[in-house]
């Protein structure tokens, strides 16, 4: 149960969010041309290996990222209690802890991203005929996730819904413009 109140924690919030929004923004610009195109219809084979894509290279970003703040953390803290050398909160069991905590934030991130870029894949794999629903449902999504973030932060759920659905709406542009997939 301890390992549940862990995952489920205010800590984990950024990987729980970056996750999904990354793999939803990521897949709109690989393959928004493709779902829009009914005359090529996405496949979900492709769908696989763009979700994994983008899980696999936004998880490894997440990784570094989380490692760095957390490291930077433990060298603030080590200049806050005046040792000679951050050095020694390092080879502590601190600097075990923050390895294994942007590795679980990563394993979240990964899993939310794969999960998030499948999204609108499948569906645009599935619903070939009205595959533009899968962009809708991707931006509505987002949605949802901005107004979650919102409550978490305290902050006003319709500027971040808006602003979340309005990345969609332009990853999807770009995604067609460029047509990568």
């Amino acid at each position: 149960m301890k390992l549940l109140a862990g995952i489920y924690s205010r800590e984990r919030l950024f990987s729980f969010v970056i996750g999904p929004i990354d793999g939803i923004l990521t897949a709109l610009t690989f393959a928004a041309g493709r779902i829009v195109t009914a005359a090529q219809p996405i496949e979900i084979w492709l769908a696989i290996r763009i979700a994994l894509a983008a899980s696999l290279s936004g998880g490894f970003v997440f990784f570094v990222a989380e490692y760095a703040r957390l490291r930077g953390e433990l060298v603030h803290a080590g200049q806050h209690l005046n040792l000679p050398s951050a050095r020694q909160l390092e080879t502590s069991r601190l600097g075990g802890e923050i390895i294994r905590e942007a590795f679980y934030g990563t394993i979240i991130a990964t899993a939310g991203g794969f999960s998030g870029a499948m999204l609108p894949l499948a569906l645009g794999a599935i619903f070939t005929t009205v595959s533009w629903m899968a962009i809708a449902v991707a931006v509505a999504v987002l949605a949802f996730l901005g107004v979650l973030v919102s409550r978490a932060v305290m902050g006003n759920p319709v500027y971040w819904a808006f602003v979340l659905m309005m990345m969609g709406v332009l990853f999807s542009i770009v995604g067609v413009l460029l047509n990568v997939a």
